[in-house]
């Protein structure tokens, strides 16, 4: 991309953003407010790649670009740093981090890469001046989807061995989750019931850790497929009122919207 491509998101935000002139939303908002639409972007990313809609994925990589630009502008207006910070902060990471292609490294496949990685990394984050005591969970970013927060400190965990040694032990661990919510229901208590459902989930990411598949694309796969087959119930109920009709009969839809689904 030319320098004269990126000026011009930058010189659309500042303009965007000039006291006198610009947009009075813009310049209202703070890195506080702007966060969860840089969230929401992500997550837009993300789906449109998920959909394979590459001319979305287009115009949602817009949108998430004008995310970094706003919270440069803010941090350029509060003489913090600029855009142009932003861009040798991650230009200089990234050369640093792959030593095997712009130094004298050797990785020559994806897991010495990543292992090369995570080294450079740990070596970062102890050559930082901390006033209080490091833990390898530290850096792990609080505003992180619940699913991938826990495999990311599940994996951090591991670098110790602080993990199972196979996939066995974790579902033994799921069944002891299971019956503690049961439990947790029989005591009817709300906050023992949203901790152990919470404790199921955190064993749930651990066996997607272990089979190596992200649970958050999981559940939105499923997610979705449960929006497919819904509709298509809805559709079959088309000429009765859904609401009047029996669970049995709802399952029935359900069903044949699955079996439409595999014969499709």
């Amino acid at each position: 991309m030319s320098q004269n491509k990126i000026n011009r998101i930058i010189d659309v935000m500042a303009a965007l953003r000039h006291p006198e002139t610009g947009c009075p939303w813009d310049l209202q908002q703070d890195f506080a407010s702007i966060a969860p639409y840089t969230l929401e972007e992500a997550y837009e990313v993300a789906d449109a790649i998920e959909r394979g809609d590459m001319d979305d994925l287009k115009d949602e990589l817009g949108d998430l670009l004008l995310q970094v630009v706003f919270h440069a502008r803010m941090a350029e207006e509060a003489e913090l740093f600029a855009f142009d910070d932003v861009v040798d902060a991650i230009s200089d990471k990234m050369m640093r981090r792959h030593p095997h292609v712009f130094g004298d490294g050797d990785a020559d496949n994806p897991e010495a890469v990543r292992q090369s990685w995570e080294e450079i990394k740990a070596q970062e984050k102890a050559e930082k001046d901390k006033s209080e005591p490091e833990s390898l969970m530290d850096d792990i970013p609080l505003a992180l989807p619940g699913l991938s927060r826990a495999v990311k400190m599940q994996n951090r965990a591991a670098r110790i061995g602080f993990d199972w040694p196979d996939i066995e032990p974790v579902f033994d661990k799921l069944h002891e989750e299971i019956a503690e919510v049961r439990e947790a229901i029989k005591s009817g208590s709300a906050d023992a019931m949203e901790d152990e459902v919470g404790d199921l989930l955190f064993v749930v990411a651990n066996i997607a850790r272990h089979l190596k598949v992200d649970p958050e694309k999981a559940v939105r796969r499923t997610n979705n497929k449960f929006i497919s087959r819904f509709k298509h119930l809805e559709a079959l109920a088309a000429q009765s009122d859904a609401q009047t009709l029996s669970l049995e009969e709802l399952e029935a839809f359900w069903q044949a919207a699955k079996k439409a689904e595999k014969d499709a």
